[in-house]
């Protein structure tokens, strides 16, 4: 490992925990109004019909002020792995309200795309050092931690998922202490404002088995293929807009009027917006195997056509329901296959199988770990060559035999 001055050490340490200050707040105020956003819309179900105007205007914005920040989550992953230029700060505001129309007139989507991207355009805009490529993937590693822990109240988690999934199979050390200080801070300031997170914290998890081994290998498998159906629908739903609709600001549009018309015929709420309600209730009720196959279907139409949030919420929703249901047929806790699930498919999709053993320890109690590790890896394996984030770059070693699986 090359030889890093304390000097060095410290400038970075100092520049995580000034960009994490802003970006605390931020995310502070991004889950206050998103949550209350949210209130709004499932006070009032008629705001559906919102959709096709406020697709449209989000797209419009981006199609005239977006430029590079159009790219988004791919975009900070490119320049986090060779960086060559500014992130835009114009990123942040355009996310932001991008996701907050998304979810005030129901569209199915997450809130880590804008956490993410909040974090690494404030963190460029404070940080950024021309001709500096090792400071500028710290500071970028620093706005994602910070972002990505604020928004889900996981520091840890939060500087093993900025490493893992932007600088995937490299070590990155000189960005570890600095991104984990950046995290602490930016969770500590959102925690200060009142900002609630929710507590799935679980009661009591039963050890692990040998007998019980081949039914979390089987389970995992089975959040992998969830996690690639996902990555794939997303990828191509995208690929479909743009092939039918030259005018950027008319998919969002469109699309917002497909998916208003779906749910109103539908007469639920359930697969609008994060989902949080149905994620909770799958750790004490057995979901029907059908919900989380709707859930990649509306969440993958509603970021295909270019509204805003993120995917990482769906995610959980697809992973909690998905293993909800498979309680059912499997002898598991209904509540643990929800939580092994909820982070199993996360990690399938965006190949991070070591933030998302960390997020389970963080979020369901560290005794989960063995577990969790066994489902994340397991997952990662069966979601073959395919992640949401295209700009990821992913290795293909010999032993991850269902890659050239999926590829047939």
């Amino acid at each position: 490992m090359r030889f890093i001055s304390e000097n060095v050490i410290g400038k970075d340490i100092l520049m995580g925990a000034v960009v994490a200050i802003p970006i605390g707040l931020a995310a502070a105020l991004f889950l206050f109004l998103l949550e209350w956003f949210t209130a709004i819309r499932l006070a009032n179900f008629w705001l559906l019909w919102g959709l096709p105007l406020g697709g449209f205007l989000v797209g419009w914005l981006y199609h005239v002020y977006g430029q590079d920040a159009v790219a988004g989550n791919n975009l900070i992953i490119q320049e986090t792995e060779r960086p060559k230029k500014k992130i835009p700060l114009h990123m942040a505001p355009l996310v932001f309200f991008g996701t907050l129309v998304t979810h005030l007139f129901g569209g199915s989507a997450g809130r880590e795309g804008t956490a993410v991207q909040m974090g690494a355009a404030i963190a460029d805009a404070i940080g950024y050092k021309r001709g500096d490529a090792q400071f500028r993937q710290v500071i970028l590693v620093c706005g994602v931690s910070a972002g990505f822990a604020a928004v889900f109240g996981t520091p840890f988690t939060g500087i093993i998922f900025a490493i893992e999934v932007a600088i995937l199979g490299k070590r990155k050390y000189r960005a570890i202490v600095p991104g984990l200080v950046a995290a602490l801070i930016a969770d500590g300031i959102c925690h200060a404002t009142g900002v609630p997170h929710v507590d799935y914290a679980l009661e009591y998890i039963p050890a692990l088995t040998f007998k019980r081994l081949p039914i979390l290998l089987f389970a995992g498998a089975l959040f992998g293929i969830a996690a690639f159906l996902f990555s794939k629908g997303t990828s191509f739903s995208g690929k479909g807009f743009q092939w039918a609709i030259s005018y950027p600001p008319l998919r969002p549009a469109v699309g917002g009027a497909v998916l208003a018309i779906v749910f109103f015929f539908m007469g639920t709420q359930k697969y609008m917006g994060l989902g949080i309600q149905e994620i909770v209730a799958s750790f004490v009720v057995q979901q029907e195997w059908w919900v989380f196959l709707l859930k990649i279907a509306f969440t993958a139409f509603t970021i295909g056509a270019g509204f805003k949030g993120g995917e990482v919420t769906p995610l959980f929703f697809i992973g909690a329901t998905l293993g909800s249901a498979l309680s059912g047929f499997l002898p598991v806790e209904l509540y643990l296959l929800a939580a092994l699930g909820f982070v199993g498919v996360f990690a399938g999709a965006t190949n991070t199988p070591i933030a998302c053993t960390a997020m389970a320890m963080e979020l369901f109690g560290v005794g989960i770990w063995p577990q969790a590790a066994i489902i994340c890896f397991t997952a990662y394996l069966f979601s073959g060559q395919s992640s949401i984030y295209a700009a990821q770059q992913l290795p293909n070693p010999k032993w991850r035999i269902i890659t050239n699986i999926w590829r047939r």
